[in-house]
């Protein structure tokens, strides 16, 4: 398993695919990160005041706001192995199937990780500067911010897997990271706002996650942290389950 887990950094690093979706989340949650200390002051804002402790989390959790890329890169890595016809190479090579998967899986769950940190390092390097120009102490161990720094991390991780899975189930690359961005910054998004529905979309994968972050909006009611993380990583497990045994029963070619 660790030379299949080098093995997919490896290809991971062999084009610059990774770059481009990291620095494009990483200015994606900038622009987010600004736009809320912007208008914190507007009176129609739904977030809760910035010198507050539910504030601040709010704005921290904003980092999480780029992990619809991290799912779009692992479901990439596994539909371009039959894009690009190296799936059968790579089963041929190692004919336990799964294992493959279970390679991408893990290392995607790691790249997650690392691109949850890049997201937060960005919004932290935009908002202590500003929040201090606005006299408003933050201080990165207290308020919560430990811990909705902890979920944003975890958030990257998880649609990572949920990526990689989504591409095993779907193998065409075109249509599953269109389909994921289409409805993670699309769809969900006006679904969660029809108040008809309120009841059930905050289970859907992004509110999820964003309840993962300890995230505050007053116009929408999130799960607690905990449940979320469990929704989330219910998700994810069903998935990867479903992908990694169509991946071994289902014809390369």
């Amino acid at each position: 398993m660790p030379n299949l887990i080098a093995a997919e950094f490896a290809k991971l690093f062999s084009t610059r695919l990774w770059l481009w979706l990291l620095l494009a989340s990483v200015g994606l949650v900038a622009l987010y990160a600004g736009l809320n200390i912007a208008f914190a002051d507007d009176p129609d804002n739904v977030t809760p005041p910035l010198n507050t402790p539910a504030g601040q989390q709010t704005l921290f959790a904003v980092a999480a706001g780029a992990r619809p890329l991290i799912a779009v890169l692992g479901a990439i890595a596994i539909t371009s192995e039959f894009r690009h016809k190296t799936a059968t190479a790579t089963f041929l090579a190692t004919p336990r199937r799964g294992q493959v998967v279970i390679a991408k899986l893990v290392t995607y769950a790691i790249a997650g990780v690392a691109y949850g940190i890049a997201c937060i390092a960005s919004v932290i390097a935009i908002s202590l500067p500003w929040l201090a120009a606005k006299n408003i102490d933050v201080t990165l161990t207290g308020n919560g911010i430990p811990t909705t720094l902890t979920g944003v991390v975890a958030a990257y991780a998880i649609f990572a897997l949920i990526g990689v899975a989504v591409g095993a189930l779907i193998r065409d690359q075109v249509a599953a990271a269109v389909g994921l961005l289409i409805y993670l910054f699309v769809v969900e998004p006006i679904v969660t706002n029809i108040p008809a529905l309120s009841s059930w979309t905050p289970y859907l994968p992004g509110s999820a996650g964003a309840a993962l972050t300890n995230i505050t909006i007053t116009n929408q009611d999130f799960l607690a942290p905990w449940l979320g993380a469990l929704v989330l990583i219910g998700y994810s497990a069903v998935l990867a389950i479903a992908g990694t045994r169509l991946a071994v029963r289902r014809d390369v070619a």
